[in-house]
């Protein structure tokens, strides 16, 4: 359905039947639940703090930290989540840029992982960068940046380069 459809539907209401068509959504849809609670209470700091806990408990979970999921699907969805609010563009940045330096941190104090981890962490990684580029904000992150390349020194399987190398491709 298009927004002009749904926009000619809304119109044909009433005041009284939109509102329990939006109780109705807020009741059987968590995700439009979210977004409306943020809605009338707009804390964007702490939707960022909750998505990047996300994102941190894939890697080091708070439950047990020697059994971590390392699930770069969820922590993905947890920046297009967040996303979904149109949070600052340094929010978003933040959380973007702590995928890939949660990945490498991993790597660097656990040892070689596989080849799709190593693939995800640097795509993530450069996503992150693009994203910085595009709104001027690679010198605010360029710490946080270095410390991927860092992590990712005494990792094999060429990771170590590929991330060297996206680092130089955007710093320098």
């Amino acid at each position: 359905m298009s927004k002009t459809t749904l926009k000619k539907h809304l119109q044909s209401l009433t005041k009284e039947q939109i509102i329990w068509q939006v109780l109705g959504l807020y009741d059987t849809c968590k995700p439009a639940k979210e977004y409306l609670e943020y809605l009338l209470n707009p804390n964007e700091k702490e939707k960022f703090k909750k998505y990047r806990s996300v994102i941190i408990n894939e890697f080091y979970p708070e439950a047990d930290r020697f059994d971590p999921s390392l699930r770069f699907s969820v922590a993905k969805k947890a920046i297009s989540d967040f996303r979904s609010f149109k949070p600052s563009t340094v929010l978003l940045a933040d959380l973007m840029v702590t995928l890939p330096e949660m990945a490498c941190k991993f790597t660097h104090e656990y040892g070689d992982m596989w080849e799709q981890y190593y693939t995800s962490a640097a795509t993530n990684f450069e996503l992150a960068l693009k994203f910085l580029q595009k709104h001027n904000l690679l010198e605010q992150f360029k710490p946080r940046c270095m410390k991927c390349v860092k992590y990712s020194e005494p990792c094999g399987y060429g990771f170590a380069d590929e991330i060297s190398d996206l680092f130089s491709e955007y710093y320098e």
